[in-house]
Order: structure tokens, then sequence, then C-alpha cells
């Protein structure tokens, strides 16, 4: 404990006793301080109330969550994880399953709660096939890696439910057989215009050869 010393008028000396706190912004207006286990459990409360909320956001605004379980994994394996599910367009969440229950509640996915066991972590991407896709083929490489469940928008899935959304074409695979499609009729007519004349009359003189021989027969 620290002695602070102030002159008095009339030359007296008052020593004044200050605590090892003097001084801490933990100390409140009346000039008593906040005890150090009070300060922990409120900037802890704090953190697990982002944590509900960043959860929330997961749960609400994700095209697919899956949960699996992870025990078994090693730092490498979860990095390489991490990697290809971004490199997939989603993420990886490792949480409290208390708090992911909490950001659960009230929620039309709410069901995927019970999946919420033992050291698991959440997969998740905006398209609706994608992080599924990625936490098969990993695991399928990887048997420490075990899927137990998940969620497609407000739909509950198990196991074989994520098994057959990984079987699904991803967004980007249905935009490229869309695109693939309709590019494919206006490239053969682009061809054709951009053709040499002699060689669209060889087309067209092959097709009417074809007709009238069809038509001998």
């Amino acid at each position: 404990m620290e002695q602070a010393e102030a002159t008095l008028p009339g030359g007296t000396v008052r020593t004044q006793s200050r605590g090892p706190n003097a001084g801490d912004p933990r100390q409140n207006r009346a000039g008593g301080v906040i005890p150090s286990q009070n300060w922990r459990e409120t900037v802890d409360r704090a953190r697990k109330e982002q944590v509900v909320s960043e959860l929330g956001q997961i749960f609400e605004s994700s095209g697919v969550v899956v949960v699996a379980q992870y025990a078994g994994l090693t730092v490498a394996d979860m990095e390489d994880f991490r990697g290809r599910m971004r490199t997939a367009g989603g993420a990886v969440r490792v949480a409290k399953n208390k708090l992911a229950k909490i950001a659960l509640k009230d929620r039309q996915c709410e069901g995927i709660a019970a999946y919420l066991n033992g050291m698991t972590v959440l997969a998740y991407s905006e398209d609706p096939v994608a992080a599924a896709k990625v936490v098969e083929d990993y695991a399928k490489a990887n048997r420490k890696l075990v899927v137990l469940g998940g969620a497609m928008g407000n739909s509950v899935l198990d196991a074989a439910g994520v098994k057959s959304v990984a079987a699904m074409p991803s967004r980007e695979e249905l935009l490229a057989s869309v695109v693939g499609c309709i590019l494919a009729p206006a490239a053969q007519i682009a061809g054709a215009i951009g053709a040499p004349a002699s060689g669209v009359a060889s087309i067209l003189s092959t097709i009417e050869e074809r007709q009238a021989n069809g038509a001998s027969a």
C-alpha cells in the first residue's frame, strides 16, 4: 500500500494511505474499486453476447450450415479444412455448444441444436451446397471429421440429408451449365454467319442432297 503526504495549513504534514488500485479505471465514482472478479465477469458476459450475435447471423444468412465432430483432428488438419472451405466461398466456426444453442433459440432451424454435443464445428456458406460438398469430401479423406447433420435454409438435415445436398450441383456449377446451354446455340449461329459464303453454300448443298436422297428412297 502506498503512502501519500499532504501539507496542511500551518505546515502540518498528514500521511494518507493509498490502495494498490488508486487510479485504476475500474474505480467507481464513489471512489470504491470494482472487484476484479466482477470486472472479469462483465467482460466475459460481453464477449459471450457478441459470440451469440455472430452465430445468430450465421444461422440467419447462410444457405447451408453443417455440424460435424472434429475430435482427433490436428491443428494442421483444421487449417487444411478451413483453407478448403475458404476456397469454396464458405467458412468454419468453432464455438461453445451452449452459446450456439442460445443463438438457435426460436429459429426455424433450432432442431440442429440436438447435434451440438461434444467437440463440434460449424461449416457454412451462402451457397446452399458449397459447404456441404467441402465437408463431405473432407470427411471421406479424413475419417476423424464426422458429419452429424445441419440445416439448409429452414430445413433441418440429418447426416444423410447433408450427403444428399452435397451431391447436388453448386450454384456455380448450375450457372455454368445454364450459360453453356444459352451460349452453345448462339456460338453455332455466329459461326455459320461468320463462315465464308462458299462454306455456307456447301452446307446448304449437302442438306439439299440428303433431302433429295430421302425423297427418292
